[in-house]
């Protein structure tokens, strides 16, 4: 279903604002996404969940939520964090303030149906049925107490999504983030929603979630009906988060690609935790060098990067990392991006780039420094001719060495072929760009 030539990159709510983001909260953002990151890509704002919830708080989800609903059982905006929402707007205001900053908007929603429309047996527009004809109570989402799933056998619970996604298309939403789709996996839902968004007759980009225990075997059934899909389950910024995802990327990543993508999550970096589900207000918990080898992962792996931070107030060194240029392009362009070598602490990826470019990430896992010199063909790099190697964040340059044909090289590079010196710190990265072979 996707049709991005490139994984969607974007801003949204979760990590700061958890289910209580405002309307105020979300065009501060957007204005500095415009402002500071829209010429390097990123483009997208996504409202996060419950923001039909007006007793949303931090720190989890209010079982019998009064969710503002219209009388067809369709959920709205609370007005009260959404003030433009009201008399029935719904965000089309908000949408419009973000399509005039040259971006696109975006909204998270949940499978199924509300069990507050059930409780009042709201009527399904076009049919003769209610939310409780439609309604499969067995199917109920685990972790949130929202929302029960919907009897696919029922012709009204394709009508009631159609609803909801024709809802949304005269908002002017650009892409959804549909939630409890993948956990256990719900094929008649993904199915119907993307049917559903067909009929709506606007382009929206469909993100599934969230991705625990998903399997590749899926991927076909995911390419078909949507944009990306979540590989794992919420990402928050510790390290033992980040190392788990290298795994899951070294499986997804050859999936990837031709407007089909493996999500590894949201980018838990700069201002988060303010109102969200876990933590305190913080700048995060990684390393400088642990922020570095996050998003090589994610660039090298081509996910989807949607930054979490609260963009105004997150660090200006954080979000000069979204800014460059050199690293970015890897996520545009490269090709056959793949793991080539784990061993120990050490992990390298590769990839192809464009007019005689190699691209190349290698990682250090382990908690002491690591020196190493690696042989260039390994990562695809020419051996000889062409411009030196270079490291894509800090634009330093690396001398291909030439090991003698007489040598034993003690780092276990051949005789006879050329070498990279590499210093990695504990839990970091370099992204290298080379002549390919």
């Amino acid at each position: 279903m996707g049709t991005t030539s490139r994984p969607p990159m974007g801003w949204n709510s979760w990590d700061c604002y958890g289910t209580t983001v405002t309307e105020d909260e979300v065009l501060a953002n957007a204005r500095f996404m415009a402002e500071h990151l829209l010429p390097f890509g990123w483009d997208t704002v996504v409202v996060d969940i419950d923001w039909s919830d007006p007793t949303a708080r931090s720190h989890g989800y209010n079982a019998g939520a009064p969710l503002t609903m219209d009388t067809h059982g369709r959920l709205l905006p609370d007005p009260g964090r959404f003030p433009s929402a009201a008399d029935g707007r719904g965000f089309a205001p908000l949408a419009a303030q973000v399509h005039e900053l040259g971006l696109r908007f975006g909204i998270h929603t949940m499978r199924g149906v509300p069990r507050l429309a059930v409780d009042r047996a709201t009527p399904v527009p076009g049919t003769t049925a209610t939310a409780v004809d439609i309604a499969d109570p067995t199917n109920a989402c685990e972790w949130n107490p929202d929302m029960v799933g919907l009897d696919h056998s029922h012709p009204g619970a394709q009508a009631y999504y159609d609803s909801t996604l024709a809802l949304y298309a005269s908002w002017g939403v650009d892409f959804i983030k549909a939630d409890d789709m993948l956990w256990p996996y719900q094929a008649a839902d993904i199915e119907a929603y993307a049917r559903a968004i067909a009929r709506s007759g606007r382009a929206i980009e469909l993100s599934l979630s969230p991705g625990r225990d998903l399997s590749t075997t899926h991927e076909p059934h995911l390419r078909e009906h949507a944009t990306m899909w979540r590989i794992c389950d919420d990402l928050w910024d510790r390290w033992e988060d980040v190392e788990a995802n290298f795994a899951r990327f070294a499986r997804w990543a050859p999936l990837s690609g031709d407007g089909g993508w493996a999500d590894g999550d949201m980018l838990p970096l700069g201002r988060i935790g303010l109102r969200a589900e876990r933590g305190e207000p913080r700048d995060d918990g990684l390393t400088p060098d642990e922020r570095v080898s996050l998003l090589t992962l994610w660039v090298i792996a081509r996910s989807p990067l949607m930054f979490g931070g609260d963009l105004p107030t997150s660090d200006p060194g954080t979000v000069a990392l979204l800014q460059n240029a050199d690293v970015l392009a890897v996520h545009r362009d490269s090709r056959r991006n793949r793991e080539v070598f784990r061993e120990g602490p050490l992990v390298m990826w590769a990839a192809d780039g464009h007019d005689g470019t190699a691209y190349a990430a290698v990682f250090n896992l382990g908690d002491e420094p690591l020196a190493l010199s690696q042989d260039v063909s390994r990562v695809g790099f020419a051996a000889s001719g062409g411009p030196e190697v270079r490291e894509l964040w800090t634009g330093a340059t690396f001398p291909r060495r030439e090991v003698p044909v007489q040598s034993d090289d003690a780092r276990g590079v051949a005789p006879g072929s050329a070498a990279l010196d590499l210093a990695l710190p504990p839990h970091g990265a370099v992204l290298l760009a080379g002549p390919a072979v």
